[in-house]
């Protein structure tokens, strides 16, 4: 009982081949195609917004529009510059998107998620960033459906006594 243990060797526990299934995680690597571009889909509420991105001046068109033509409030305009900002690449990439489905604020939650992804495709080492702030997360919550005998998706019909 008093054997002193100098080594995991010495208990006969630990065999060679339990420790070979430890997994290795490669790093992440930068993904372009051919003309040095990053694609993505992001998506919100309804809208499902295809993004590419590649560096240039700064230039977001959307639909093939402007981004000021497409998203004329300045609050959709504030929500695509975000991801830029929290990574520290304020223009340094052009961004082509083309969105469909939903509303403007939810096709504005829609690229700016994809132009996230994007990014943290770009260059993996704006991730951290990226991931920190909640950009790479995509927001789940949709519109509640209609239930029958409901006259919206909670709100009953109003009472009435007589």
């Amino acid at each position: 009982m008093g054997e002193d243990i100098k080594s995991l060797s010495d208990l006969d526990v630990v065999s060679t081949e339990d420790t070979a299934a430890v997994e290795i995680v490669a790093p992440r690597v930068a993904v372009r195609d051919d003309l040095g571009r990053s694609y993505a889909t992001g998506k919100r509420k309804d809208a499902v917004a295809r993004v590419w991105i590649k560096p240039g001046s700064g230039k977001i068109v959307v639909n093939d529009k402007e981004m000021n033509g497409y998203f004329a409030r300045p609050v959709l305009q504030m929500i695509l510059k975000q991801p830029f900002q929290v990574a520290g690449v304020e223009d340094q990439f052009d961004v082509k998107a083309t969105v469909k489905g939903g509303g403007l604020s939810g096709q504005a939650g829609a690229v700016k998620h994809g132009i996230s992804k994007a990014l943290q495709l770009y260059d993996p080492s704006l991730r951290a960033a990226l991931k920190s702030a909640g950009f790479l997360t995509r927001d789940s919550r949709v519109v509640e459906r209609k239930k029958f005998g409901k006259r919206k998706a909670r709100r009953s019909f109003q009472f009435s006594k007589r």
